[in-house]
């Protein structure tokens, strides 16, 4: 590579999960004008760049990842006049903004899936991923929501199934459709024109499926990784993500993102495949033209010694292709805090091999000062995952 760097090659990602960041006006949530008081703080804590978390209209399902508008804000969180002064404020601090984009799923109650619910017929029927049940009324596959249950729920107005990845109340879009397609192309070029500088994009490997709907296979050695396991991972998942069709999308998302005006901007991708590191690698593209970062999640499960450590840093750099650039994480909303899980002088020292490795870190806010998982009391709990499972979520 010659030349001047591109920032998301020099720069620190600071996630920001907006309910539990601060809170401006009292109502016990945070919000985006919270995040904009602190942007001060971030800019001298020498961050460059915000990742927020979904701040989107939502029923709060999956804490904003049952997304019921891709182009509003909650009025939990504010409005777009709230967002647009966040963005500018951030932007006169030198500051980048990344924001969540959800495209494998939106809410139930997206006026989307709601109209293409109520017929076999109805125009955005095919905007959502629809199938008979089988003879016996079983699902049409064995896929299943690693949050619990089979991936399919029968829709008693039609008497299909329609297919969630995770959450019942979140129903997988279907990325065959080309008017889901260019729908969804027009959510990004709404916050670009709005200024963002990015797009962290959730669970990326799982937006396109089977064609054929084929039943994943057993899998012969079950692992949950560094969570326990459970019947998700009975399963070898080769059916339901990391479809091979995935990086033809991916090549027309990046067009949409880098043609769109001259700003540099950069796509993060959420791909949960430590165990793969090839196909990790294959989203960066054959030609470096899919997601800017894949982000690695083995940090989050590699032996914490040095020889542990040593072996899987080489891993990594032995499969980013040429020109590639890596990004390692330790944590995020989806975690355990990194001081409860390593302990407090190990994090430091996790932290610090974080900021040093080549590549670009992102960090959860909250652990660049060691802040450990707090006991919330029953009565207390609102984190829906929290609630369903009684394990309550990060800090």
């Amino acid at each position: 590579m010659t030349g001047a760097r591109p920032w998301w090659q020099t720069g620190v990602i600071y996630q920001v999960y907006p309910r539990s960041f601060q809170d401006s006006d009292g109502d016990g949530v945070g919000d985006l004008q919270g995040v904009r008081q602190r942007l001060d703080h971030l800019a001298w804590l020498g961050v460059d760049a915000l990742w927020l978390s979904p701040f989107y209209p939502s029923p709060q399902a999956d804490f904003g990842y049952d997304v019921a508008d891709f182009c509003g804000v909650d009025p939990l969180f504010g409005d777009l006049a709230a967002f647009d002064r966040l963005v500018a404020d951030a932007h006169a601090r030198g500051l980048r903004v990344i924001v969540d984009w959800v495209p494998n799923h939106s809410s139930d109650r997206h006026p989307w899936f709601e109209q293409s619910r109520r017929s076999r017929d109805a125009p955005k029927r095919d905007w959502y991923v629809w199938r008979d049940p089988a003879p016996d009324g079983a699902p049409p596959t064995n896929w299943r929501s690693p949050f619990g249950g089979p991936a399919w729920t029968l829709d008693e107005t039609t008497g299909q199934m329609y297919l969630h990845s995770f959450l019942a109340e979140q129903p997988d879009l279907n990325w065959r459709s080309p008017a889901l397609r260019a729908a969804m192309f027009d959510t990004l070029r709404f916050w670009m024109a709005r200024g963002v500088d990015g797009f962290r994009i959730d669970v990326a490997h799982h937006v396109l499926k089977d064609p054929a709907f084929r039943d994943n296979p057993p899998n012969p050695a079950p692992s949950g990784g560094h969570k326990p396991a459970s019947a998700y991972d009975a399963q070898l998942h080769v059916h339901e993500k990391d479809h091979p069709d995935a990086h033809a999308l991916y090549r027309e998302v990046r067009a949409v993102v880098d043609g769109f005006d001259d700003r540099e901007r950069v796509t993060l991708g959420e791909i949960h495949l430590p165990d793969a590191l090839d196909r990790w690698a294959a989203y960066f593209g054959e030609a470096l033209d899919e997601i800017h970062l894949p982000i690695h999640f083995g940090l989050l499960d590699v032996d914490w010694t040095p020889d542990g450590l040593r072996r899987h840093v080489a891993a990594v750099e032995a499969a980013v292709p040429p020109g590639g650039w890596p990004t390692y994480v330790l944590g995020n909303h989806d975690e355990r805090r990194l001081a409860t899980r390593l302990g407090a002088a190990r994090a430091r020292l996790a932290t610090v091999l974080l900021l040093t490795l080549r590549g670009t870190p992102t960090l959860y806010n909250g652990d660049e000062i060691g802040i450990p998982d707090v006991d919330v009391p029953d009565a207390r709990r609102r984190d829906p995952m929290g609630l369903r499972s009684g394990v309550p979520a990060p800090g």
